[in-house]
């Protein structure tokens, strides 16, 4: 009998060792940091991300890393020096919501690939398969002193599919400029637009397209309730084995959201559905990382505090459909102030080459009602927070000596107007130089069109 249950238990593993996976990241990141040498930055005013403001402060970069950073530092021998008297050094930006490579430039219909609008439900897209590296959006973004962003598919459907995290290399594959360990994210969408893009089209998307917001809410509703099976027959297979289920590419992407590996971007302008959304995910055991362009936030800041979302923010893009009438300039300040996570996202090729104007505007609207929140704290709305909401937090939008070593060197102040970034590193190589024609990267689209001299 011993022999027998021995051979019965060898079957078992020797199936389980047989059972079918299915392969969570079949596009891997194949980022490697460009070449980089030790750089000492002295007498800086240093914003660390984290909330702290050091005058004449000092960073060492090295390897890659942010390896020291305060006040009294020595530089090694070996190490790059820069006096940065009278400029300002921050974490790189980080954009959490931008269409770079998807809506490239130039923008015409045949580089338009951001939005799958075959169906409502449209989770087994992953924008990854519309991103252009060639985009000179991405070394515009650099100039800025974007050094990591999120890309989002559209706003059309209830899901729009997988976005993806990159690191703002020139880079040949997207492949290329994905930031490694990543998680994926899902985009997703409430109100005006998945209605009309299928319900004022005249019934174009017979079976389940939406044409009101109920109808937008049941199809959410029906999507999960289908992922939830789908997850219960895969966790059972994985565990007893048996035959594999059939797999679904948009299922695998709703069941990778329920088993917590994908974080859930949604697309709400609307305080009361940004509530109902809230519902649903409890419903179905999930959680919206994130609610973008968020115009009403201010309206429910501690619901979201509470919940735990962050709101993904212009400074003061308003009025230009419904769902976007009641913003106000105060919103980002409003939710800072109650304890609730507040970015400032871009979600324009245009906007994200100047998010720091964006911060300080909001800043300064919050200042003229009364929050008087630190430039040093304000900061966060940039980096620190847009990471957490992309699960990168650990590894950057911060100086924290261990974490990758990106960094922005200002002119001055980068909450004026006046000021330009100087120098960009991403992973303590220098990728941007404003003084140096050598490291300000041109894509490879670029090369040979002519240039402002070239049309006199």
């Amino acid at each position: 009998m011993a022999l027998l249950l021995a051979a019965c238990g060898g079957k078992k593993e020797a199936d389980k060792e047989d059972r079918i996976t299915v392969p969570k990241d079949p596009f891997p990141s194949t980022y490697a940091a460009y070449p980089n040498e030790p750089v000492f930055i002295s007498n800086a005013t240093i914003i660390d991300g984290e909330g702290a403001l050091i005058e004449k402060g000092s960073l060492l970069i090295l390897d890659g890393k942010i390896s020291a950073i305060g006040k009294d530092l020595e530089a090694p021998a070996d190490a790059k020096k820069i006096d940065a008297s009278g400029r300002w050094v921050t974490p790189g930006i980080i954009d959490n919501h931008s269409h770079l490579g998807a809506y490239p430039s130039p923008g015409v219909s045949s580089l338009s690939d951001g939005n799958e609008i075959s169906a409502p439900v449209t989770a087994e897209v992953w924008v990854e398969h519309s991103v252009w590296p060639q985009d000179p959006g991405f070394t515009r973004a650099l100039a800025g002193g974007i050094t990591s962003l999120q890309i989002l598919p559209g706003s059309a459907n209830l899901f729009g599919g997988r976005g993806v995290i990159l690191k703002n290399v020139p880079s040949r594959t997207v492949q290329g400029m994905k930031f490694p360990g990543a998680p994926y994210t899902l985009k997703m969408a409430c109100g005006e637009n998945p209605k009309r893009v299928y319900g004022y089209g005249g019934g174009r998307y017979p079976g389940g397209a939406p044409y009101s917001r109920m109808g937008n809410v049941a199809g959410y509703r029906a999507a999960w309730i289908q992922a939830a099976d789908y997850k219960r027959k895969w966790d059972k297979y994985e565990a007893e084995g048996g035959d594999a289920p059939t797999r679904d590419l948009e299922l695998d992407t709703l069941k990778g959201v329920l088993d917590g590996d994908i974080l859930v971007h949604m697309h709400c302008y609307r305080a009361d559905e940004m509530a109902q959304v809230m519902d649903i995910s409890k419903e179905f055991g999930y959680k919206v990382t994130a609610f973008h362009h968020a115009v009403e936030a201010y309206k429910i800041a501690d619901k979201l505090a509470d919940y735990g979302a962050c709101s993904s923010m212009w400074a003061d893009w308003w009025g230009f459909k419904m769902e976007a009438y009641d913003g106000i300039k105060e919103n980002i300040p409003l939710v800072h102030k109650a304890g609730a996570c507040a970015i400032v996202h871009s979600d324009s090729e245009v906007g994200i080459q100047r998010l720091n104007q964006e911060a300080a505007k909001a800043w300064a609207d919050g200042k003229k009602i009364g929050i008087n929140i630190p430039e040093e704290e304000a900061w966060q709305w940039l980096s620190l927070n847009p990471a957490k909401s992309l699960g990168i937090d650990a590894r950057t939008g911060s100086l924290v000596p261990g974490k990758m070593a990106d960094v922005v060197l200002w002119s001055g102040n980068p909450f004026s107007v006046y000021s330009k970034a100087d120098q960009v590193y991403i992973d303590g190589a220098l990728m941007y130089d404003r003084s140096d024609a050598a490291h300000r990267p041109v894509s490879d689209f670029e090369l040979g069109q002519p240039g402002e001299g070239d049309l006199k």
